[in-house]
């Protein structure tokens, strides 16, 4: 048996051991046709995780695919294991192996074809492989960027279904290794183990094996990138509570930059993030809310000049309240005024009925006519009862000094931003 040397063209003669090997030999035909399923153990080395891409929701390995198998008809007499020239595995029988979710893979071939043949005197072959490969991963994005993602790598054979072909990890979970000194720039691996299944098809059930890893996303990055400056634009929209209310382009100016600025952080920060999704993500949750408080200090100082223009000094908002306290006195004295009166009236009724009680009773005629005459005075008590009370909820509302809306706002919106940081972040951290 001869093999046509790829490079000069010439023909050299395999040695006399790999020529009684080949002699007879079918690649078309699995070992232990016809026989029972053939088992194939596996096992990788990764090599790099190069990418993880949230966009494309998909990462790139290079991997060191390991494959053992028996071919009966492989067995040969000594003590030592054969290996062979990658190139010859064209001679052999191979498993048809697959990555099920792979995008693009590619075998390297730098300055030859990176595989790898090995046969054992008992007919093992060990067959490995240098790959690259683009490997889909569904990511959850809600918690992002303190999310943790779950990937894949799913081997499976082509053809043969389970009753031709079975796949097995070599040493279990031990069957990865190269994951203990991995180092990935976002991502912190926190576990990984193996597990076999089998792939159901109309065609039918093949094996299957997969390789599960845990990647956490590390938070030092967006905590500098994004949560810092975002939380410091916040607290620079506060600035404007200590400027004088008539000082309105220096405040108009912080609180029209601070709003553009956050908008340009919200902007940048999902860049790196799929265009289309249906869901929320964490991050977006906190520059809503940083947005909505620089957004609130600007409405803050528009509330307050509004009140200004009413009253523009606080010698006027001291006018203002001795008015309204005039008022109130004024309505005292009107309903103080009318209890008196009725208190009057019914003491002289009861004095006339004291005179008249010995002579003559009342007539009906003459209850009548003292119920009507108190009525029209009850209703209209009432009537001021119900206006002072809306006096009362009116003065209530409205603010006598302008200068306290600055106030009030110095103590309210720093406590309201650490208490809904602290929600936000036991939320997203702990559950």
């Amino acid at each position: 048996m001869i093999i046509e040397g790829s490079g000069s063209g010439a023909e050299e003669v395999l040695p006399p051991t790999i020529q009684k090997l080949m002699k007879g030999y079918n690649k078309y035909l699995r070992p232990f046709f016809g026989n029972g399923p053939v088992t194939v153990g596996m096992s990788l080395d990764i090599a790099s995780i190069d990418t993880i891409s949230e966009i494309n929701m998909d990462y790139t390995a290079t991997i060191f695919l390991r494959q053992r198998w028996t071919d009966e008809r492989l067995c040969f007499d000594g003590n030592k294991s054969l290996s062979l020239d990658g190139r010859l595995v064209e001679l052999l029988w191979v498993p048809d192996t697959f990555i099920v979710d792979s995008k693009k893979s590619f075998l390297h071939d730098i300055t030859v074809e990176n595989r790898l043949i090995r046969i054992f005197p008992n007919g093992t072959v060990l067959y490995a492989l240098r790959i690259t490969t683009t490997v889909a991963c569904s990511m959850d994005l809600t918690k992002y960027p303190m999310d943790k993602q779950t990937c894949t790598l799913q081997l499976e054979s082509w053809g043969y279904n389970v009753k031709d072909v079975v796949f097995y990890w070599t040493r279990g979970n031990q069957s990865v290794s190269g994951l203990d000194t991995l180092q990935l720039a976002q991502y912190t691996l926190e576990d990984y183990y193996t597990s076999e299944s089998e792939a159901v098809y109309e065609t039918g059930n093949y094996p299957k094996l997969i390789f599960h890893f845990q990647l956490r996303r590390s938070i030092l990055y967006f905590i500098l990138e994004t949560y810092v400056p975002s939380s410091a634009l916040v607290v620079l929209s506060w600035v404007s509570f200590w400027i004088s209310q008539s000082s309105v382009p220096a405040r108009i100016c912080i609180g029209v930059t601070t709003v553009l600025t956050m908008t340009t952080l919200m902007m940048g920060a999902r860049t790196s993030l799929p265009n289309a999704n249906c869901f929320i993500k964490a991050i977006d949750v906190y520059l809503g809310i940083c947005f909505s408080f620089i957004f609130g200090a600007l409405i803050e100082y528009a509330v307050a000049h509004f009140c200004t223009l009413h009253q523009p000094n606080a010698a006027n908002a001291y006018m203002y309240g001795q008015e309204m306290q005039e008022r109130e006195d004024e309505m005292n004295g009107i309903v103080t005024s009318i209890g008196s009166a009725a208190a009057l009236r019914a003491r002289r009724r009861e004095e006339m009925l004291s005179r008249a009680g010995s002579t003559s009773s009342p007539t009906p005629s003459d209850n009548k006519e003292e119920k009507t005459s108190s009525q029209p005075q009850s209703g209209c008590a009432k009537f001021l009862s119900v206006a002072r009370r809306i006096m009362c909820f009116l003065n209530c509302c409205h603010v006598e000094n302008p200068h306290y809306i600055d106030n009030y706002s110095r103590l309210t919106f720093p406590l309201s931003f650490i208490f809904i940081n602290l929600l936000y972040w036991t939320y997203y951290l702990y559950f």
